[in-house]
């Protein structure tokens, strides 16, 4: 999976910075998962809060959606737009609509992504309504700033809205949240 190539930049709440993690200032980034230390990595923040990167560990995160990525893709969720990069990369992908409740953030990253096959539309993923008979390949769910078992209610959601749009969809460290589910804290 291929970096993302944004610059600094902010707007709003949101700040995107090129960062080279060390052991003291990385330790604890995204609960203990592990990030690549005197590497540059670019990472998302609101209000100050760590809120995606673009690690190791993000990128797979995102492996399943983006081996699934063909024909018509819809993300929820646009954060420094690392899934959708690479999507695009894929010559079997026709077109990607991304859904995205921060026009902020739409702002400040969209610039980047200018291909024909884009359509970033501001709305919340619980209350869009995609266009009419319109069928997915593919969808993806990442409207979460931390993996948490709290987040599977939306999922189990935003599953069942989708569900009859397409052939596929996952949800960002589902896994992982249903893993902690069962842990006891």
């Amino acid at each position: 999976m291929e970096k993302v190539k944004i610059p600094e930049c902010e707007k709003g709440d949101w700040k995107i910075k090129i960062v080279i993690p060390d052991r003291t200032d990385w330790s604890s980034l995204k609960q203990g998962r592990e990030v690549p230390l005197g590497e540059p990595i670019t990472i998302l923040t609101r209000n100050g809060e760590l809120v995606m990167s673009d690690t190791p560990a993000e990128q797979r995160d995102h492996y399943s959606a983006l081996f699934r990525a063909e024909g018509s893709c819809l993300l929820n969720g646009l954060g420094i737009g690392m899934l959708l990069k690479n999507i695009l990369l894929k010559p079997e992908v026709t077109d990607v609509t991304v859904v995205e409740i921060s026009q902020d953030l739409i702002d400040l990253v969209s610039p980047y992504y200018t291909d024909p096959r884009v359509t970033i539309v501001c709305a919340n993923a619980f209350d869009y309504q995609p266009p009419k008979g319109k069928k997915y390949n593919m969808v993806w769910h990442d409207i979460w700033d931390t993996i948490c078992a709290s987040n599977l209610p939306e999922m189990t959601k935003l599953h069942r809205k989708y569900g009859k749009r397409t052939t596929w969809q996952g949800s960002w460290c589902k896994d992982r949240c249903l893993s902690a589910r069962s842990r006891v804290w």
